[in-house]
């Protein structure tokens, strides 16, 4: 795996997804009247830019250097693992609350692997590597996040 090419179109793809984001809430602006709605939305533009930006700092340090990455991804998985718990207060769907449980659960993974590299040995990869999978398993969450509000919001509002 050419660890720079994936992380490289991995973080341009996530940019990608925060700004398709954008499109979606600004379609339905009442989104942002709400404070809860404001934080669920905002909670799934962090698990796009999150991931996107441990993408940038894994093709900055790479393999090379990896303390650059393996510091980034630890802040950011701590950042993403403290929003992620903040809006779990608010939810009310036992679905929203499996992906953000999920989704902590990946950020910890996330950190523990960034501070412990050699656990990637387990598996059979190189840390960096094992780091893009777990952040691909963000963005699926991520994904899960986006079809949970669009269904929700259009059965809502139908109703």
């Amino acid at each position: 795996m050419d660890v720079n090419t994936f992380y490289a179109v991995f973080s341009a793809t996530c940019f990608t997804l925060v700004g398709l984001w954008w499109g979606v809430t600004l379609r339905d602006t009442s989104w942002v009247g709400d404070p809860v709605r404001r934080r669920a939305i905002g909670g799934v533009y962090l698990a796009f830019l999150l991931p996107a930006l441990m993408g940038l700092f894994a093709q900055v340090g790479g393999v090379e250097q990896p303390a650059i990455w393996r510091v980034s991804f630890i802040v950011i998985a701590a950042a993403g693992c403290l929003a992620t718990v903040r809006l779990l207060t608010s939810d009310r769907e036992p679905a929203l609350t499996a992906i953000r449980v999920g989704s902590i659960a990946v950020y910890v993974l996330v950190a523990l692997m960034g501070g412990f590299p050699g656990a990637a040995d387990l598996v059979g990869l190189r840390p960096i590597q094992a780091e893009a999978l777990l952040l691909v398993l963000l963005v699926a969450l991520g994904h899960a996040l986006v079809w949970h509000h669009l269904v929700h919001d259009t059965a809502t509002s139908s109703a």
